[in-house]
Formats: structure tokens, C-alpha cells, sequence
């Protein structure tokens, strides 16, 4: 499906939060609009509005063959508790696997770009707009984001941009929402184990990722994914 970026940035560009979801997923983008989750330390938040608009919603799951054992645990998790019904688990080709094999350990970026970015572009390929849980209050690169930009002819998503640490928290608590098991470590942002550490108080809450690498994002956000499904 081809997308006017602009126009729909225009038309909707006011809302966030599930007044923006409903606007997108129940309107024009009707069938042509997926979720992508890490089903990380904050993702419950977001994907209860996806479940409270629609349970039904392409929800798309990363498996990089090297997530944490809690992270596949509290998937099955969230999608019971929240009645997601359309949940795909997507991961790298065997191919992929191997050659990206120990590459953590020396070339973070194609590491990611071969489990994440690459798997990725492939599964989201057709779709007009791509719904994620990214947020200012991250920090970084997240600092300036909107709730919808435009990035290689997709329509990119990010209902919660602007909420702060304090809302998130309390739609947790409001919504009764189960946590990730690795928060109650000190895990604010939870990605591949071999580059995921806990936080220290006050730091941001990607601090963790690639400590001390100088390195923040692994691609799926910061490249364009491509009409095609290229993903490079």
C-alpha cells in the first residue's frame, strides 16, 4: 500500500496515545497497519491501547536467537493477559544465524542489522505504517520524536512519544499491567543479553543498551526499512 506521509502527518499528526491508534488502525490504514514490539521493560503500555483498539492487530516479534529467557516468557505472557490474538513471531534466516554468530562481541552494528534490521524489513514489507513504542523521555536519539514520521515511504507510528516516565508508570499501575521480570533488576531497556545491562539510578533509561560501546540504537528505527523489505 502506498501512503501520502505527509497528508496523514497533517491529518493526525494532533493526536497520541489511543485516540491516535484508533484514528489510524479503524480509518484509511485499515488493514495495512502493524505494530512492532520488543515486548521489552515498557511495551505493556502500548500494547494494551493496541488490545483495547483492536486485539486482532498484527503485532510483530523479534527473535533474534538471542533474547533474554524472561523476554520469550513474558510474551506468552502479555498476549494472555491482553487477548492479543495476531502475535507473529518473525527471525533471522539460518543463514543470518551463523553469520552473525559471536559478531556481538566485535561488530555490534552488523550484528544488528543481521537479527534485527534485515528480519525485520522483510516482515513489515506492504505494510503502510508501522506502530512503535518509542518515547522522548529515552532520550538521545528519541529526544526530538513525534508521534508520526515518515521513513522510506512508511508511515512510522509512535502513539507514546510524549509520554513522560511518570505516565507510563501510572498506566501500569492503573491497568494492572504485569511487568517485565528483569525490571525488578534494574532493567529499563531490555534487548539481546550480550548487550543489555541494568541502569543505575538517574541514568537514561537506554544506558544500558551497548554500554560503552557508543552505540544506541540497533538500526530497525534509525535506518529506513525500504517499500521493498530491503532494509539496507
Amino acid at each position: 500500500m502506498s501512503v501520502d506521509v505527509e497528508r496523514l502527518i497533517r491529518d493526525y499528526g494532533h493526536l497520541e496515545g489511543k485516540d491516535l491508534l484508533a484514528a489510524l488502525v479503524d480509518g484509511e490504514l485499515a488493514g495495512h497497519i502493524a505494530v512492532t514490539s520488543s515486548f521489552g521493560a515498557e511495551s505493556a503500555v502500548l500494547l494494551d491501547l493496541v488490545a483495547e483498539v483492536d486485539p486482532g492487530l498484527p503485532v510483530i516479534f523479534l527473535d533474534t536467537d538471542e533474547l533474554f529467557d524472561e523476554t520469550i516468557a513474558y510474551r506468552t505472557q502479555l498476549e494472555c493477559h491482553l487477548g492479543l490474538t495476531n502475535v507473529i513471531v518473525v527471525r533471522p534466516t539460518k543463514a543470518e544465524l551463523r553469520d552473525a554468530e559471536e559478531l556481538w562481541r566485535t561488530d555490534e552494528d552488523r550484528c544488528c542489522e543481521l537479527r534485527k534490521v534485515r528480519p525485520l524489513a522483510r516482515a513489515v514489507a506492504g505494510y503502510g505504517a508501522l506502530v512503535d513504542g518509542r518515547k522522548r523521555a529515552h532520550g538521545a536519539e528519541r529526544e526530538g520524536l513525534a508521534t508520526l514520521s515518515g521513513g522510506g515511504g512508511v508511515l512510522k507510528v509512535s502513539p507514546l512519544a510524549k509520554w513522560s516516565a511518570e505516565e507510563i508508570e501510572a498506566h501500569f499501575i492503573r491497568r494492572n499491567l504485569p511487568r517485565h521480570p528483569l525490571v525488578a533488576q534494574s532493567y529499563r531497556s531490555i534487548g539481546c543479553w550480550p548487550c543489555t545491562r541494568p541502569v543505575e539510578a538517574g541514568q537514561s533509561p537506554r544506558a544500558g543498551r551497548w554500554a560503552g560501546k557508543g552505540k544506541s540504537e540497533c538500526g530497525i528505527h534509525t535506518m529506513s526499512l525500504g517499500r521493498d523489505g530491503s532494509g539496507i
